[in-house]
């Protein structure tokens, strides 16, 4: 089946601005040029436009025309499993933002709720089982970077003073910080990356368009049972991601 016209003009466009030929800043041609340019009518022409407003390439201003948008400086987000064995107090976040320079801080909510099949199966508990479900919003210089929800089997911190994430004398620590100040001990993080195009609602919270890719990571820590599983989001556009794994 051919490729409708509308998506090989707005690949063609693609194209141009991935290789720089339409830079940061560039207008780029009215439905009128591109309906001549390519032999199409008007409506076609607007059709792949608007795919590349939703995908995030190109921003319209009323009165003006169509520019290539500009994107964030993309910075580096290292994982790094030396940090996290040493299970530092400090919120791994934060230290990655203090080694660029940048302050970070978070939003967050903490709510007890019961775990869905998906995160059962990650946690190896039963499914309805009680969890800790904590939703974090985290910022660079105030600027929101990074989404993630986390889960955590109530049976093992019920009644201690780390059930709340966020609260209590080991708020803001690490996962392994906080398991450890109440004897049980992280040997081990897993975590498995993919891609997706972001949904509405974390669009909003990171304030990027709808159509913008974003990094999951599904990170599991775990030591003779998982702790704690989380999905943590990142839009491609502001930060890539360095793994240091140690050898041997």
């Amino acid at each position: 089946m051919p490729e409708p016209a509308y998506m090989r003009i707005a690949d063609d466009l693609r194209r141009r601005i991935v290789e720089g030929r339409l830079a940061p800043g560039d207008k780029v041609p009215s439905r009128h040029e591109l309906a001549r340019e390519y032999e199409v009518s008007d409506r076609v022409a607007v059709e792949a436009v608007r795919l590349l407003v939703a995908e995030g390439y190109v921003e319209s201003r009323s009165g003006s025309g169509t520019y290539v948008r500009r994107r964030p400086e993309l910075r580096r987000m290292t994982r790094s499993w030396y940090r996290e064995a040493r299970g530092r107090a400090s919120s791994p976040f934060r230290a990655d933002m203090e080694a660029h320079g940048r302050t970070g801080t978070w939003r967050c909510s903490s709510e007890k709720t019961t775990a869905p099949a998906a995160i059962a199966n990650r946690l190896g508990i039963a499914e309805g089982a009680e969890v800790m479900r904590t939703r974090y919003t985290f910022l660079a210089d105030g600027e929101p970077v990074m989404l993630s929800t986390s889960w955590e089997p109530l049976a093992i911190t019920r009644g201690t003073p780390v059930a709340f994430p966020e609260e209590g004398p080991h708020a803001g620590a690490g996962v392994v910080a906080r398991m450890r100040a109440i004897g049980v001990e992280v040997e081990e993080a897993t975590e498995v990356v993919s891609a997706r195009p972001v949904l509405a609602q974390e669009a909003g919270a990171l304030n990027v368009p709808v159509g913008t890719i974003v990094l999951v990571i599904q990170r599991t820590y775990s030591g003779d049972r998982p702790v704690e599983t989380a999905d943590i989001v990142v839009p491609v556009d502001r930060y890539e991601l360095a793994y240091t794994i140690p050898v041997g």
